[in-house]
């Protein structure tokens, strides 16, 4: 039986001109849908000079605020979507506009993976009447649902993020990233300036590896001037073992993780998932990542890949070696994380939100199309907006 062919409407919360992962991954399902024939529109937040995606759709630039929900009104009422899709609606910016506004078949998929959040406490209250408007909700990792359970009540199915896996399966190693067997490459890719991404536990570890690997090639992609120097002094006399690649495109990060021996995951919390943890298992590289939780379920508990204990450089650093003094057991899990991230496909991802999509619109066949909630209308007149 042929698939329906959808009108989708997503919203972003979070402004394209600086893309993380929840950017990364409406653009990457919006393109993913719009190849199996739907018509997608995404609402996000940007600046006038952002480059920006763009799909069959609009995306709007525009940020909270008063002037922001008359847009997410007319953009819902020119979009006439069958399915309306908000990322992150707990976040104070379009999604939630979006929710408050909306009525229809309306699916929420949460992102953050947080043990206490003062944030989410205190929004509760607010956004809680609108809850109850979701016909289903999904969480990208099992984290990221415990956390939608302990702080909003309901629960959700998780659907993970997605991977185009062929792409980092047929990037191309470049030699200047390749190591040998004395003297092996070993990368880490994330935001430098922000300290939970880890980057001073790899610091710390260095030294103790180029014990065993003394010509060990360290390389860093990823910005910020700041942690760059709490780096390099701590790395002191080991600084000229490791090279700071600054920003790499995605096409240069296939690249870099397809060359690599080792791929370096030292994040010391806040992970609701870890998908460039995906990436690099789809690449080829073997992983070495802390034991965070939602690691742990990416790397099948241990069994695709190398783990170490949060935060300890110590151990970190026995990892590397165990890692690059065993070559077969290096293949052998770098082997079933090959075959572990086929889940994690987009093809296998947006099979699975097509079924939310379909499941939701069964259910809510009375409802009609996404239109404006009466109620918000009602509610905007009251206070003359």
């Amino acid at each position: 039986m042929e698939q329906r062919k959808l009108r989708v409407g997503i919203v972003c919360p979070y402004s394209f001109d600086a893309p993380g992962g929840v950017q990364f991954h409406i653009r990457d399902l919006a393109e993913a849908l719009i190849e199996q024939g739907h018509s997608v529109s995404v609402l996000a937040p940007a600046d006038d000079d952002t480059p920006i995606p763009k799909y069959n759709g609009s995306v709007a630039r525009l940020a909270f605020g008063p002037v922001a929900a008359a847009r997410v009104r007319k953009w819902l009422r020119e979009g006439q979507f069958d399915v309306l899709h908000l990322h992150e609606p707990m976040t104070p910016s379009l999604s939630m506009l979006a929710l408050w506004i909306a009525r229809g078949p309306i699916v929420g998929t949460f992102h953050t993976a947080l043990i206490r959040s003062r944030a989410l406490q205190l929004v509760f209250p607010m956004v809680r009447p609108s809850l109850e408007k979701f016909a289903a909700r999904i969480a990208v990792s099992e984290d990221a649902r415990r956390t939608l359970i302990d702080h909003l009540g309901g629960d959700a199915v998780v659907i993970p993020n997605g991977v185009y896996v062929q792409t980092f399966e047929d990037a191309q190693p470049v030699s200047k990233w390749q190591g040998t067997e004395s003297a092996p490459t070993i990368a880490f890719l994330g935001r430098l300036d922000e300290p939970r991404k880890g980057l001073q536990v790899l610091a710390g570890a260095v030294s103790k590896v180029r014990e065993s690997y003394p010509n060990a090639r360290f390389l860093v992609a990823g910005k910020g001037d700041e942690g760059k120097a709490l780096a390099i002094d701590t790395l002191g006399e080991d600084a000229a073992a490791v090279e700071f690649l600054g920003a790499i495109t995605d096409q240069e990060k296939a690249e870099l993780l397809s060359s690599v021996d080792l791929y370096i995951a030292p994040q010391t919390g806040g992970e609701s998932f870890g998908i460039v943890l995906v990436e690099a298992m789809s690449a080829g590289a073997a992983v070495v990542a802390s034991n965070l939780g939602a690691f742990e379920r990416v790397l099948d508990y241990g069994r695709a890949g190398f783990m170490f204990q949060n935060g300890n450089s110590e151990d970190l650093a026995d990892k590397i070696v165990e890692a690059l003094s065993n070559p077969a057991e290096r293949r052998r899990r770098r082997d079933a994380a090959s075959e572990f991230v086929r889940q994690f496909d987009w093809s296998e991802v947006t099979s699975k939100v097509l079924t939310v999509y379909e499941m939701v619109l069964s259910a809510s066949a009375a409802l009609g199309k996404v239109e404006e909630d009466p109620q918000s209308i009602r509610t905007s007149r009251k206070a003359g907006a």
